[in-house]
């Protein structure tokens, strides 16, 4: 997502919602990239990676759209 950082910070100062799913998109970062790091990922650690993949999916999408309606 290619961002005006003046946009961004305006709505994560004004917008909750998006400052939550900002947060949210963040720390889905990094547990998949804990789970990159590990060599081998058990059957309960690749369905828990998936989960947070697609979480992190649907937020992100969900802060496209109230971008696209700040920005309109």
């Amino acid at each position: 997502m290619d961002i005006d950082q003046n946009v961004l910070q305006g709505l994560l100062d004004n917008n909750s919602r998006f400052r939550m799913l900002y947060e949210e998109h963040i720390l889905f970062e990094k547990k998949l990239s804990e789970y990159e790091k590990k060599g081998f990922l058990s059957p309960h650690e690749e369905l828990e990676k998936n989960k947070v993949k697609k979480l992190k999916l649907a937020g992100k999408d969900e802060m496209e759209r109230i971008l696209n309606a700040v920005t309109a």
